[in-house]
């Protein structure tokens, strides 16, 4: 592994339940034609292209962190965010939960806070670079947004701790 280099580690679970899922759906749709006699090419096809809706709808981006970079890979697209020169971080709280990183160079960036909060690693690395934006003066909104993350972060790392020693939270 890369020095400095972390990603999401619940993605390939996260993955492979999106894949079981389509794959469930299209089993039973094609199932069901067969049984009633009405399985034919094109609702074949329908039922395969259905399925492969559902999988690009429900497989969650691949977030990565590494020194300066911050990148969230979709099915067809990946966006890519400067760290260490961060112009606003912005957290929209609510059913999804948002967290939108823009950078000096006007990249812009939008994932699921959650994703750093289970993955301490991702989020060590990207507190480092954050702290160099605010160090360099380019973070000019969301140092505020930053605290919450970490103050979550720290919660969520201290229950887990708890959990494992048997005390009470």
């Amino acid at each position: 592994m890369e020095r400095g280099f972390a990603q999401d580690t619940h993605w390939a679970g996260e993955q492979r339940s999106a894949i079981g899922v389509a794959f469930l759906l299209f089993i039973a749709l094609f199932t069901m034609d067969a049984c009633l006699g009405q399985l034919d090419v094109t609702r074949g096809l329908l039922w395969t292209g259905l399925a492969g809706l559902i999988f690009v709808i429900l497989v969650p981006p691949r977030v990565s962190v590494r020194p300066g970079l911050l990148s969230k890979r979709g099915v067809l697209v990946e966006d890519t965010v400067r760290t260490d020169s961060l112009v606003s971080v912005r957290w929209y709280d609510g059913v999804a939960q948002r967290m939108v990183l823009r950078d000096t160079e006007g990249g812009l960036v939008e994932i699921d806070p959650t994703v750093m909060v289970r993955n301490p690693a991702m989020w060590y690395r990207f507190d480092m670079d954050a702290r160099t934006s605010i160090r360099r003066g380019t973070l000019l909104s969301g140092a505020a947004a930053l605290c919450e993350l970490s103050e979550r972060i720290d919660r969520e790392t201290a229950h887990g701790v708890f959990r494992v020693s048997g005390l009470p939270s």
